[in-house]
């Protein structure tokens, strides 16, 4: 591996982002398809029902499915343009190899498969079968995330695979197993609109998870209470009862404090406590520091609002509490969860009718990718892979040793650690791309420089995928049949609306061919997507996400079963534990202690400003997908530094200066976007974009411990003035990432 090709340049005009438009009059056969689709959209976890217009095997539009239960047909900015990745300029139809002073050119698919092979057992056979790493994505259907597990564990060999949820969801999931024993959202969205009061924290739910605001209103036109806890007074909080705009990196202090407050004025459940629950005499001594004094003076916001909080909280007979990326990209996103957890068991607002607690997947399969072994520490059904009786049962599904099964490998971004220090080298990706939503992107881009050979499985040329030595044009979701799990826990299908273009393959033909490669062909003998699933359902069963009950017929005819559905005529458990059975290994829900613990970054007199990070309403992820869409790319066409008016003036800053932030890592540039929105002590920048656009140049690969999760929302940068003013902003090409 080397640097590019060819600069970026010369790539970037070949291959994109260029921006997609939907044509004055439509597509041709827009009003008159072929067919209608009922799927779902393909990006956040929400997982919205629509209907794709198919013409002549292209998606030439869409309809909204009113009658799919959570959406009702309403879409966001994203869902409503989803379909324009479809028959894109930019999409990739045949397999690519580096050409050095060339860029990229088409092969065939024997070449492509051989090449791989070759390079996968040359690797292999030199260094050793973990010198091969696999970095995968939860915007993969079920069936594919269980597929790559499994292809490499049984087919690789190899124990160093993992996905990028990493990037968002496992500091939920790990808190959530150690309060439950079972990682999913308590209730069904439905219950939202019951709820008397609603914690919202670190959750931009307006602008992430649109469509999710609607039964946030629901319960706001019941009379329901709304508390908002963000630096920035995000679109939610516009209209909160309550907003508290704590300091970057304070979550625990808040959610202890709150805690204290709840047991000083018994504002608790005690039979609850007593009954269903332990730990929390251990837990209520951790906090008895945790006065409203010392709160206020660790995250900057008044003791008379945190006092606030926890009384509306306290006192509410009903209740839901929401989180997100926001209190999980820390270095202490496990304790932030299991901190808001127990103000829901000190309140005993769980198991009952409109009392929930959700974590909200941030990926279209956030919830489902994690469950089915594409993580580094886990197998089928949320699994542990490293114990034993775990290990011997999805080894006799795979047909199996047990002793042949690979033990926990790396996490992502120990993985490009472990290629920085000589011990991977060579890489296979699938929808992920860690050059721009892995921290301190120039270390990462050094890293791929180090591989071998690496491969990339994908739609679209990604900035991660200009580095490759080989593309593998796959399929977009509505190219292949399958599952998703959404945020709610709801398993709802994909159903083909089209088959790939030109020369691109189904994602799962791919693994399929590499693995019969590989001498792995027997334990691969899928015909369909629903020959994977069934697999997956044996997989599962026994496991605590269990799909064993779930069939393609089922969701089909209730649009969607919730998991745990542990046989044929069992309906789905849309409310977990109404019969306060936790599966810990008590069966009590557990509270953990929590004790505040600084960022891993301070400020400083060379630092002195908080930079925090975070999406916008028009692009998703590393904006691979929505960076090519036309009208995202107009709503927002890049990112712009957040910045109080207070802090503006301190460095003599108007909107659209062209401002330097710099940290520990690197620096970039951005045009200020001067607001009263955001604290006087905090910046934000969107982390949508790649190269010299790239907030992620900046942010810190410090991780949580537990999760192994980057510290994405707090370091600590410095701001200079360049005495620049940034051009119109529909004139940037912030959107196709040029590193120069």
């Amino acid at each position: 591996m080397a640097k590019l090709p060819v600069q970026d340049n010369i790539i970037i005009e070949k291959f994109g982002p260029h921006k997609q438009y939907t044509p004055k009059n439509g597509f041709k056969g827009v009003s008159e398809p072929d067919k209608l689709v009922k799927t779902h959209c393909c990006f956040c976890g929400m997982q919205c029902g629509i209907q794709l217009k198919v013409k002549d095997n292209k998606v030439v539009g869409f309809e909204p499915w009113k009658e799919f239960p959570f959406n009702q047909g309403r879409l966001c900015p994203k869902g409503v343009q989803r379909y324009l990745q479809n028959n894109h300029p930019d999409r990739l139809l045949s397999p690519l190899k580096r050409v050095e002073g060339v860029g990229f050119e088409p092969i065939n698919w024997e070449e492509a498969i051989d090449t791989t092979v070759s390079q996968i057992q040359k690797i292999q056979e030199k260094y050793g079968r973990d010198a091969m790493a696999m970095l995968s994505g939860v915007s993969l259907t079920n069936e594919k995330s269980y597929m790559i597990g499994k292809f490499a564990r049984v087919a690789l060999k190899t124990k160093n695979l993992d996905y990028n949820g990493r990037l968002c969801m496992v500091s939920a999931g790990t808190g959530n197993k150690k309060a439950f024993g079972l990682d999913r959202a308590s209730n069904n969205w439905s219950d939202l609109k019951h709820a008397e009061v609603i914690i919202v924290t670190g959750a931009n739910v307006s602008e992430t998870f649109p469509t999710l605001t609607y039964p946030i209103w629901e319960a706001r036109d019941n009379g329901a209470k709304l508390i908002v806890i963000d630096p920035r007074i995000i679109p939610l909080a516009r209209t909160a009862d309550l907003h508290l705009d704590l300091r970057p990196g304070t979550d625990s202090a808040l959610y202890g404090a709150m805690l204290k407050v709840l047991f000083d004025n018994n504002w608790v459940d005690k039979e609850f406590i007593e009954k269903y629950t332990s730990g929390y005499e251990e837990t209520l001594a951790s906090v008895q520091d945790h006065t409203l004094e010392w709160a206020e003076k660790i995250t900057g916001v008044s003791a008379e609002k945190i006092y606030k909080a926890a009384e509306i909280w306290g006192k509410a007979k009903t209740s839901f509490l929401l989180h997100a990326r926001g209190i999980e990209h820390h270095t202490k996103g496990v304790d932030n969860v299991v901190g808001c957890i127990n103000l829901v068991l000190a309140t005993g607002r769980i198991g009952k009718p409109y009392c929930g607690y959700a974590t909200i997947t941030g990926q279209g399969n956030g919830q489902g990718g994690r469950e089915h072994g594409h993580k580094c520490d886990q197998l089928p059904g949320n699994r542990d892979i490293e114990n034993p009786e775990h290990r011997k049962y999805i080894s006799a599904v795979w047909g199996i040793e047990e002793k042949d099964l690979p033990g926990k490998g790396y996490s992502a971004w120990e993985i490009i650690e472990a290629i920085h220090r000589g011990e991977i080298k060579g890489l296979i990706s699938i929808c992920f791309n860690p050059l721009v939503s892995l921290p301190n992107n120039n270390y990462v881009r050094s890293a791929l420089e180090k591989l071998e050979f690496y491969v990339a499985i994908d739609f679209f040329l990604s900035e991660t995928g200009r580095h490759a030595d080989i593309i593998l044009a796959g399929s977009l979701q509505e190219e292949e049949e399958g599952t998703v799990t959404t945020a709610e826990g709801r398993v709802v299908r994909i159903n083909q609306a089209i088959n790939p273009p030109g020369k691109a393959r189904k994602d799962s033909e791919i693994i399929k061919e590499i693995a019969s490669r590989l001498g792995a062909g027997d334990k691969f003998n899928f015909t369909t997507a629903e020959d994977i699933f069934n697999e997956l359902r044996v997989a599962s069963k026994g496991g605590t996400a269990d799909y064993y009950g779930i069939t393609y017929e089922k969701i089909e005819k209730n649009m969607g079963v919730f998991w745990p559905c542990p046989t044929l005529d069992h309906p789905g458990t849309p409310r977990l534990w109404e019969d306060y059975k936790f599966k810990t290994p008590d069966g009590k829900a557990h509270f953990n202690p929590a004790p505040y613990k600084d960022p891993s970054e301070l400020t400083d007199e060379e630092y002195p400003v908080t930079l925090t990070t975070g999406r916008v309403v028009s692009q998703y992820l590393s904006g691979s997908q929505t960076r090519r869409i036309g009208k995202l790319v107009d709503q927002y066409p890049e990112p712009l530094l957040e910045i109080h008016p207070e802090l503006a003036n301190k460095y003599g800053i108007i909107d659209r200066d062209l401002i330097k932030v710099v940290t520990r890592r690197g620096e970039a540039i951005f045009p200020a976007n001067v607001v009263e929105t955001i604290r006087k002590d905090t910046v934000f920048i969107p982390y949508h974009w790649g190269g010299i656009h790239s907030a992620n140049i900046l942010t810190i690969s410090s991780l949580d411990p537990m999760s192994k999760i980057p510290e994405f929302k707090v370091c600590a940068c410095k701001l200079i003035n360049t005495g620049e003013k940034a051009s119109k902003s529909d004139k940037s090409n912030a959107f196709q990432s040029f590193d120069e």
